[in-house]
C-alpha cells in the first residue's frame, strides 16, 4: 500500500471506524481501493462542516468534479485523497458518473433546505449511500446495484437518524416534512423541541430502514460472496436502530452510538453467517 493509500485508510480510521472495522474483513489488496473510495465520501460528506458557508463548499465541490474529470491532475497529484481515487477508479473501472452524482447530491447538505418527502430522502440515500455500497462492490470483485441500493438506504437513513440532534443543530433538516403531518415545524426542531409529530416521524424512519435492510438481506443469497466486506457496514444498522428505540431515547440528548466492541462483534458474526449463505 503506498502513501496516499496509507494517507486514506488514517483518515477513515479517524472519521469512519465502521467502513474502517469492515474493510479488514476484505483481502489485502482490496483495502487500499476500498480506503480511498470510503475517504472521498469522506471528504464530500464533509465539505459543509468544513466550508461552512454555501459558496466555498460549491466551490470544492466543484474542484472535486475537476478533479474526477481529469482538469486538475497536478493538483489532484498533490492530494493523496485524490491521487487515491483517481487511482482507484482507473485501476477498477469505476463509473465516474457514479461519483459525481454523489457529489451532486451531496450539493444539498450546503443549503437549509428541509428534505420535502420520503421519496426524496430515499433518492438522497440512492445518489449517496448507495453509490459507495455499489462501488465498494465493484472493487471486491462484483456488481450488485440492487443489494447496494437497499444497503445504502438503510444505512443513509440510519446515518441521517444518527446525526439528527448535529444537523438540527446546524439547523439541516432530513426529517420529511411530510412526516411532521403539519404539527410541528422546523423551527421548533431546531430550536430542541420535541413533540409526538417529530417522535412518530423518527420512528417511521426507523421502520422505513428496518425494511430496507431486511429486503438487503433477502438477496443475499443472490450475491458472490466476494462482495461481502463491501456490504459488512449495513451489518450494524439493526444495531443503531435498536438503540434509537429505546423507550427513554431523547432524539435531541440520548446518544445514539453502539460501543465498538458490540460493533466488532456484530460485524464479526454478519461475516461468518453472510459467508456461509452468499454465493460462491
Amino acid at each position: 500500500m503506498d502513501d496516499n493509500y496509507r494517507h486514506c485508510e488514517a483518515l477513515v480510521l479517524a472519521s469512519d471506524k465502521d467502513r474502517y472495522l469492515a474493510t479488514l474483513f476484505a483481502p489485502a489488496g482490496k483495502r487500499g481501493p476500498l480506503f480511498a473510495l470510503y475517504a472521498f465520501n469522506t471528504a464530500i460528506e464533509n465539505v459543509r462542516e468544513r466550508a461552512r458557508e454555501p459558496m466555498p463548499g460549491e466551490i470544492r465541490l466543484q474542484w472535486w468534479r475537476d478533479v474526477l474529470n481529469g482538469e486538475r491532475a497536478s493538483e489532484a497529484a498533490a492530494n493523496p485523497v485524490a491521487a487515491a481515487v483517481t487511482d482507484t477508479v482507473a485501476r477498477f473501472a469505476l463509473p465516474k458518473q457514479r461519483l459525481l452524482d454523489l457529489i451532486e447530491a451531496h450539493a444539498f447538505d450546503l443549503y437549509d433546505d428541509p428534505m420535502p418527502t420520503f421519496a426524496a430522502l430515499e433518492g438522497y440515500a440512492r445518489q449517496t449511500s448507495a453509490v459507495t455500497f455499489d462501488l465498494a462492490a465493484l472493487i471486491c470483485g462484483a456488481g450488485a446495484a440492487h443489494a447496494a441500493e437497499r444497503a445504502g438506504i438503510a444505512y443513509g437513513i440510519t446515518t441521517l437518524l444518527r446525526a439528527f440532534a448535529l444537523n438540527a443543530s446546524r439547523r439541516q433538516m432530513y426529517v420529511p416534512i411530510e412526516f411532521l403531518e403539519g404539527g410541528t415545524t422546523p423551527e421548533e426542531i431546531f430550536a430542541g423541541q420535541t413533540s409526538p409529530w417529530l417522535v412518530n416521524a423518527l420512528g417511521m424512519m426507523r421502520t422505513r430502514a428496518m425494511v430496507h435492510f431486511e429486503t438487503f438481506e433477502a438477496l443475499l443469497p443472490q450475491l458472490p460472496v466476494a462482495t461481502m466486506p463491501a456490504f459488512l457496514p449495513a451489518a450494524l444498522v439493526p444495531s443503531y436502530l435498536s438503540v434509537m428505540e429505546q423507550p427513554d431515547y431523547d432524539p435531541f440528548r440520548s446518544d445514539p452510538s453502539v460501543p465498538q466492541w458490540r460493533r466488532q462483534w456484530v460485524l464479526w458474526r454478519a461475516a461468518r453467517r453472510w459467508s456461509r449463505v452468499m454465493r460462491r
